[in-house]
């Protein structure tokens, strides 16, 4: 089988992606993967990495205001979707996955256009532009949540989960050295786990950086993922603190779900990924939802995980290190809480989509074989 697959610029678009092409390469003989990104997105380092072939095409994103950039962004869309010929001509994919950013928009739009099957994947609770486009040409959608009423043609849709899902918890399953010992934190005491998100947040980070002081003479202990830019100066505050064995801090974790197994508390913004990892561990959250993210879909990810009682949002408009440090005093203070929040991620946990996406992919692949009809 030769699937190529297509998504980027945000880790909760390559890390959903990453874990189908690990489930696929555990489950299905003679497996061919390339994976077609752009060279300025995270998925341009990440994806090598993992020893996966990538390709790149130039593209960026439409603005939703009248703007003569998006002249310019349809005239880079063409050229992308000429080159994602080239690629698709050259590899010969029985299938085309995408699972959402820019990138995915010329890609899956050609294997479309080629008669190659195709499967996109949203993670949000409310869809993005390129998927709402590519929604006209995929054969099957598959969504991690309920998403808006008419965003996507009802007949072509699936809520099967994310594929992350299982993988982190498998992960956490496997035996190893524990993180916190590894960077000098006490495993008996509780922990915090601070992350700005994958490209790291200012608003976040600086609440984060003011509240280690007051940590002084606490109980907790806190892992601290400040994103490449804001590393220097969390590392000054840490020092100008004197909290090294209360605080550690690092720029990007590249096995996150061995730390999340070990803490107590995640303090986030409210990406799908990040929904997903929470919700198969069971681990309550403070969801600080970005707010210039399209249709405000993180605030409402986050709202989802509130309503189900598994965690509190704080908005960035009522964001400070005191108001952060309120919140996670009276969660880790209170045990019956704590686990009451567990349960109830848990029980939202999302379910794994890897296992029936490859059926889908699958069943595809032999329609087309037979060429029966699938749009």
């Amino acid at each position: 089988m030769r699937v190529m697959v297509t998504g980027g610029g945000t880790g909760g678009h390559i890390y959903p992606a990453l874990a189908l092409i690990r489930h696929m390469q555990k489950t299905t003989d003679d497996l061919d993967v390339c994976f077609v990104g752009t060279d300025n997105g995270m998925e341009a380092t990440i994806v090598p990495r993992e020893g996966i072939p990538f390709q790149s095409v130039k593209i960026t994103g439409f603005r939703r205001k009248l703007s003569f950039e998006n002249i310019k962004t349809v005239i880079r869309f063409m050229k992308a979707v000429r080159t994602a010929r080239g690629y698709i001509r050259t590899f010969q994919p029985d299938i085309v996955i995408g699972t959402g950013g820019y990138v995915c928009g010329p890609v899956v739009y050609a294997a479309s256009k080629a008669g190659i099957p195709t499967v996109i994947h949203e993670q949000n609770s409310v869809p993005g532009l390129t998927n709402k486009f590519l929604s006209r040409y995929a054969d099957r959608i598959v969504t991690s949540f309920e998403v808006e009423p008419g965003a996507f043609p009802k007949h072509k849709m699936h809520l099967l989960g994310n594929p992350r899902a299982t993988e982190v918890v498998s992960s956490v399953e496997e035996d190893g050295e524990s993180y916190l010992k590894q960077a000098g934190l006490d495993p008996e005491k509780r922990t915090i786990l601070a992350v700005g998100g994958s490209r790291g947040a200012m608003p976040v980070n600086n609440a984060v950086i003011k509240l280690i002081p007051k940590l002084t003479g606490s109980a907790y202990q806190l892992i601290y993922v400040t994103g490449e830019a804001h590393y220097e100066q969390a590392n000054q505050a840490l020092r100008d603190a004197g909290l090294n064995d209360q605080v550690h801090v690092v720029p990007y974790l590249h096995n996150m779900p061995a730390v999340l197994k070990e803490v107590d508390l995640l303090i986030a913004r409210a990406g799908a990924t990040t929904l997903a990892e929470i919700t198969a561990l069971g681990l309550p959250s403070i969801m600080i939802p970005s707010p210039y993210v399209t249709n405000n879909h993180q605030e409402k990810n986050a709202r989802l995980i509130e309503r189900a009682g598994a965690g509190i949002v704080l908005l960035e408009t009522e964001l400070s290190a005191d108001q952060l440090f309120n919140e996670v005093d009276l969660l880790l203070s209170d045990d019956g809480k704590l686990e009451r929040m567990k349960e109830n991620a848990m029980k939202l946990g999302l379910p794994d989509a890897a296992p029936d996406m490859v059926k889908m992919i699958d069943e595809l692949i032999l329609n087309d074989q037979k060429g029966t009809p699938e749009k």
